[in-house]
């Protein structure tokens, strides 16, 4: 039986956004809601009626707000609002980002600041509940006036004149799914389609699905990059709590914590406290806490205002407790472009860093292990190209992670003339964590080849347990062979979760999500 989630417009949390982006779930509105729905929608009902101009509702958009709207035509221009800003291009949208996107407006528009009749909301809900995926191309918006473009396109499938999508990624029309599933086409009323598309729910939720997706990656970057250290024989001493209380940075104290759990018990690193004549580790491993630390913060500073983003109220001219009505700018996505683009800086470091951790470990006048981590360097190349892919990945986050914010193309004739980027700047982001991911499968790979160099010494506990689970789908590399199936295994174990839930058991594992709700 399907389980029902209850969004309670303003009052979405973490548990919620996460269950709403894995799907599954029944959605209703909190019943508390509709009155508050019903009175904006009146509020709205009686401008359209009347003779003061009211932007949206009787008047055109944007550059054309000036431009009156007789009342006999008020439908027709909300649909042909919808028709004329689809105009998106590019892949899809994937499933659990138009999940969240679906939920994240019905929630909003629930708030009761929008103008929109109860119908507008239930129809989103009944699509979602349905499992109805609107296509929805992924380019198109600036993140300005709302993200028009994908919106118009998830509200025209509303309509009965867009598209779905089949489980098999073709294209259905949206009349016949909307009839196959019981579902009346919306018909729009005054100001409506304009709540529709005015609004920050497809950054937001791009984001939102960045964040979620990058949440295991992170926490395996954490396992690897201490599987690291051991295969290199470093120190734990930089992890010694009483140097990063010194800094007082939360994150780097959580990760500092982490490592030290996960090294807890190493016979590797037990049998080089004597006799080790190494100064110092190399700053990708003594560093770790403070890199990994400081994305961490820049993480939970992104999720802190995603959540409070996924439960905002976006679109424009909005209708106040008072019952007026007052046009604002709340639907520009700055607050989810900075987000995005401080989430890109640490996506990029994560991967640059285990890029580095790579490097140290095939370089043998550093690593102490055997050039390029085989027996027979020269006849076996090893892992040097394998590190050579890292390398590769790593740069292409380099330039993803260029700040979209900074960016900005004036729009509508120039009214709308600052604009956010915020859905390219969550967008990329998915990219960016693919590009991680697999610098991350590569480390492990190259990590658990250098632990089995220094047999029969063992690792940790939780780190023998991360080394038995790449064995049994990647087993060592005595002589070369072909490697990308085994870098792609990897990888697959890192999205899957495998190695994250290795931590579940560890209690210094820091929270990504700290303080978001």
């Amino acid at each position: 039986m399907q389980a029902t989630l209850t969004l309670r417009p303003g009052l979405l949390d973490r548990q919620a956004l996460r269950a709403l982006h894995r799907g599954g779930v029944a959605l209703v509105i909190d019943p508390a809601a509709w009155p508050a729905v019903q009175a904006s929608a009146a509020v709205v009902q009686a401008a359209a009626a009347g003779d003061a101009p009211v932007y949206g509702v009787n008047t055109g958009f944007g550059k054309l707000a000036s431009t009156r709207i007789q009342a006999s035509d008020l439908a027709a221009l909300q649909r042909n609002l919808i028709r004329s800003h689809s105009v998106g291009v590019g892949a899809p949208l994937p499933a659990p980002v138009l999940r969240l996107m679906l939920a994240l407006k019905a929630a909003s528009l629930a708030r009761g600041a929008s103008g929109v009749r109860p119908l507008v909301i239930e129809t989103l809900l009944a699509v979602a509940n349905a499992g109805l995926v609107p296509w929805v191309p992924s380019q198109g918006s600036v993140g300005a006036s709302g993200d028009l473009a994908p919106l118009a396109h998830m509200t025209l499938a509303l309509l009965g004149e867009g598209e779905f999508l089949r489980p098999d990624g073709s294209r259905q029309p949206a009349a016949q799914a909307l009839q196959q599933a019981g579902i009346a086409p919306l018909r729009l009323a005054a100001k409506e389609g304009l709540a529709l598309i005015n609004g920050t729910q497809v950054s937001t939720a791009l984001a939102l699905h960045a964040l979620l997706e990058f949440e295991p990656v992170l926490a395996s970057a954490l396992v690897v990059g201490a599987l690291t250290v051991d295969a290199a024989r470093g120190s734990d001493g930089p992890f010694d709590p009483r140097i990063h209380a010194l800094r007082g940075q939360p994150g780097q104290i959580a990760v500092a914590a982490c490592y030290r759990e996960l090294l807890a018990g190493s016979a590797i690193r037990a049998s080089h406290r004597q006799g080790d004549d190494r100064v110092q580790d190399p700053y990708c491993l003594r560093c770790q806490p403070q890199v990994v630390g400081a994305c961490l913060d820049q993480l939970r500073h992104a999720a802190r205002v995603l959540v409070c983003e996924a439960n905002a109220v976006t679109d424009n001219p909005l209708v106040l407790d008072d019952g007026r009505m007052l046009s604002g700018g709340n639907f520009h996505a700055e607050p989810v472009a900075l987000a995005a683009d401080g989430m890109a800086l640490a996506i990029a470091e994560v991967g640059a860093i285990a890029e580095r951790r790579i490097a140290m470990l095939i370089d043998a006048s550093v690593s102490r292990l055997p050039p390029f981590l085989t027996a027979d360097a020269g006849l076996n190349s090893g892992f040097m190209i394998a590190h050579v892919t890292a390398a590769a990945l790593a740069s292409e986050n380099k330039s993803l992670a260029h700040p979209a914010s900074v960016d900005s193309l004036p729009t509508s004739a120039n009214q709308e003339d600052h604009v956010s980027m915020a859905t390219f700047a969550a967008r990329r982001l998915g990219a960016m964590i693919d590009n991680t991911r697999h610098i991350l499968a590569i480390e492990w790979l190259a990590a658990a080849q250098g632990i089995d160099f220094l047999r029969p010494l063992a690792s940790s506990p939780v780190l023998e347990r991360a080394h038995a689970l790449l064995r049994a789908a990647c087993p060592a590399m005595p002589t070369d062979r072909y490697l990308a199936p085994d870098i792609a295994h990897a990888a697959a174990l890192l999205q899957g979760g495998a190695l994250a839930d290795l931590l579940q058991d560890c209690p210094g594992l820091p929270a990504l999500w700290q303080d978001s709700a």
